[in-house]
C-alpha cells in the first residue's frame, strides 16, 4: 500500500470512537513520519478536541521531523492550530521550541496562552522565566506561572520576581509578591520585608502572606506595625500571619 493511502486509512482511524484503534492509528502515522505531518496538522482544526488531541499525539510519535512545522503552525490564523502545536511542542521538549512558545505567551487566545505556559513548564528552560513573571498580570495564566516558575526553580526564577516586586508596575508587584512566597527561596526574604511598605495595600498583604510562607520568624518585628495599617484587609492579614510565626501581643 503505497504511504498516500495508508496516511488516509490511518487518518480515518484516528477519528474513530475506540481510543485503542486511535491511539494504533497515532502510532502508525508516527512511523509513516514527515509526509503525515500536514493532513495532521489539518486535523489540529477539527472541531472535536478527541481527534485534536489525536493527531497531536500522532505528531508528537514523529518526532524530530515534526518540529519546524509544529513551530510554524504556532502562527496559523486558527487558534485551535496554535494551540495543539503549542502542546505538542511541549511533549516533545525540545529547546527549540522556547522563544516561538515564549512569543506565544502573548497570544490573544487565552488557550493558546495557557498551552504555552504548560509547554514552558514541561520543557523547563530558565530562558523563559523573564517572560513568564511578566505573565503574572494575566489572570488567567497567574495560577499556572506561579507553579511553573516554581517548578523551575532555579536563581532566575527568584531574580526575576524580586525585579518585578522592585518594579513601577503596581499590578506586577503584587503578584511577584505572591509568587516569591509559593517558590518559597529564602533569598526573597529581605525584598519581601522592603514590600511590606509599599504604598499599594495589596502589595504588601501579599507580602505578608509570602514572609508566613517563608516561616521565618525574624519577620515579626516588620509585620507587627501592620497590625496599624490603614487598610483592614492588610491588618487581618497581619495579624492571622503573626498567629503563625507564632507571635503573641504583650499584656
Amino acid at each position: 500500500m503505497a504511504d498516500s493511502d495508508r496516511i488516509e486509512q490511518l487518518l480515518l482511524s484516528l477519528r474513530d470512537e475506540n481510543e485503542g484503534l486511535r491511539n494504533h492509528a497515532a502510532s502508525g502515522l508516527g512511523q509513516i513520519g514527515a509526509s503525515a505531518i500536514p493532513k495532521l496538522i489539518e486535523m489540529f482544526e477539527d472541531d472535536d478536541l478527541v481527534i485534536r488531541e489525536a493527531a497531536t499525539s500522532a505528531m508528537v510519535q514523529i518526532g524530530e521531523p515534526a518540529i519546524d512545522p509544529l513551530i510554524e503552525a504556532l502562527e496559523e490564523d486558527e487558534w485551535a492550530v496554535r494551540e495543539q502545536a503549542a502542546s505538542a511542542l511541549g511533549k516533545l521538549k525540545t529547546p527549540r521550541a522556547v522563544d516561538p512558545l515564549i512569543k506565544a505567551l502573548k497570544d490573544k487566545d487565552g488557550g493558546v496562552r495557557t498551552a504555552a505556559v504548560w509547554a514552558l513548564e514541561r520543557i523547563g528552560d530558565s530562558r523563559a522565566v523573564p517572560a513568564l513573571v511578566e505573565c503574572l498580570v494575566d489572570t488567567m495564566l497567574r495560577e499556572d506561572v506561579a507553579r511553573v516558575l516554581k517548578k523551575i526553580g532555579d536563581e532566575r526564577a527568584t531574580d526575576a520576581l524580586i525585579e518585578g516586586l522592585q518594579g513601577s508596575s503596581w499590578i506586577v508587584r503584587r503578584h511577584a509578591a505572591e509568587a516569591l512566597g509559593k517558590i518559597g527561596d529564602a533569598k526573597g526574604y529581605g525584598p519581601l520585608v522592603e514590600a511590606l511598605s509599599d504604598e499599594d495595600w495589596l502589595v504588601r498583604r501579599n507580602a505578608v502572606e509570602s514572609l508566613a510562607r517563608l516561616g521565618d520568624t525574624r519577620a515579626i518585628e516588620s509585620v507587627v506595625p501592620l497590625l496599624e495599617d490603614e487598610n483592614e484587609m492588610v491588618r487581618d492579614t497581619a495579624e492571622g500571619v503573626l498567629a503563625s510565626l507564632g507571635w503573641q501581643p504583650k499584656t
